[in-house]
């Protein structure tokens, strides 16, 4: 069956698979949190640094800012390659639950990022159009993103740390995701 087919607008049956994969991880993200306390989202398990709650936030910000390089271009992220210590340390403060914040409010955002996204990838007129990458130590320089390979980044960012959230959920009281 080809994408024509299946749908009269052509790149609909792709965007869908693509915002139905994110779906998937952002619910196994969101349901590791399920029923837990704010302190318990806070709640460190492992040696690792990150928290439930921390890595919710993380991953809403990964996709707002990804989302907003789909529209913008490079110059809506920073040029991590001129970052200080400083910024690195207040960029840390997106993978912890902070005095403030509640898992609730951390949900929320999430939702609400969630549903520009889909917003942005149902109005695109086109997967292909591409961006230079911020510069950055770890991209290559030069290098391009189209907004498909944008989103199947935000994609595997968002499973990763769904499988990390998982870990951290079942070192803090057993509960998993699956299984």
């Amino acid at each position: 069956m080809t994408e024509t087919t299946h749908n009269t607008v052509p790149g609909t049956a792709e965007r869908s698979d693509l915002l139905e994969t994110l779906a998937k991880h952002r619910q196994f993200l969101r349901f590791t949190a399920r029923d837990l306390t704010d302190e318990q989202a806070g709640q460190r398990t492992t040696a690792s640094e990150l928290c439930v709650g921390g890595l919710i936030k993380h991953v809403t910000s990964v996709e707002r800012s990804w989302a907003a390089f789909i529209q913008q271009g490079p110059s809506a992220m920073p040029d991590f390659s001129a970052m200080t210590e400083a910024d690195f340390a207040k960029r840390a403060d997106d993978f912890r639950m902070l005095p403030g914040d509640t898992l609730a409010g951390v949900l929320a955002e999430y939702e609400k990022v969630a549903q520009r996204t889909d917003d942005l990838v149902a109005a695109l007129p086109d997967l292909n159009v591409s961006h230079p990458l911020p510069k950055a130590p770890w991209f290559e320089p030069s290098a391009r993103w189209s907004a498909r390979r944008t989103l199947l980044h935000i994609i595997a960012e968002t499973a990763q740390h769904a499988g990390h959230a998982d870990i951290l959920r079942e070192s803090l009281d057993g509960a998993k995701s699956m299984g």
